[in-house]
């Protein structure tokens, strides 16, 4: 498969119920490349993302991630590889208000048995948050922290387990301008840092020049979305 992180072929997934119709004939992004996905609201974007991660499965064609084909496997099995191969950072973060910013961070190791919880780990959490500028924060609840903060303490999450690939769903999409050049720039940083790829969903053109290339999500609409 030489160096490709991701390859789809043959791809075809429809929601139960629904018009949404998507169809990727060939889609294929190289270990650390740094892609943009765009395209028209219900284009399925973030259900690319979702088949890419394995929580959706297609219908038919296969997905392969980082040499395995992801929608051949069970449940579990999906599960585990996601939690550690794959960074998910969500467009709504995903945080817990209950918890303070390290023991978000911290939580998959807490709930699955695929992630250990070490003494290193721990360190490199706090570092992550350090790099992030919120080492001072660390038992902070996020309830009190900023749109941007929340969004770093996100990304700290997903790059804890040092994971292959990066998935970004509108990682910038909450921020004000300054914030999300600023976003951005820590995102790659640290995914360069890890040598990891990074696929991200992603509707500021204005960002674009910055990935190593753009996916146009117009080029596979095979029906309307929701």
């Amino acid at each position: 498969m030489g160096d490709s992180m991701i390859e789809i072929r043959a791809l075809e997934f429809t929601y139960p119920d629904s018009d949404f119709f998507l169809r990727i004939p060939s889609f294929q992004i190289d270990k650390q490349e740094k892609v943009a996905v765009i395209g028209p609201s219900g284009s399925g974007k973030t259900t690319l993302l979702n088949l890419v991660a394995g929580i959706l499965v297609p219908e038919h064609g296969t997905v392969r991630c980082g040499g395995s084909d992801i929608s051949a496997l069970g449940d579990a099995a999906r599960r585990d590889f996601r939690i550690t191969r794959i960074g998910f950072v969500f467009q709504d973060f995903e945080l817990l208000d209950y918890l303070g910013m390290l023991d978000n961070v911290l939580h998959p190791y807490r709930i699955s048995k695929a992630l250990k919880l070490t003494r290193e780990v721990r360190e490199r959490a706090g570092d992550l948050l350090q790099q992030m500028g919120l080492g001072d924060k660390l038992t902070h609840g996020v309830g009190r922290l900023s749109q941007g903060e929340k969004q770093r303490v996100a990304i700290c999450r997903a790059l804890l387990p040092s994971p292959q690939l990066v998935l970004a769903d509108e990682a910038t999409g909450n921020l004000d301008p300054r914030n999300k050049g600023h976003i951005l720039d820590l995102l790659f940083e640290a995914v360069q840092a890890h040598g990891s790829t990074l696929l991200a969903v992603t509707h500021d053109h204005e960002l674009l020049p910055r990935f190593d290339r753009t996916i146009d999500f117009n080029d596979f609409l095979g029906g309307t979305g929701s």
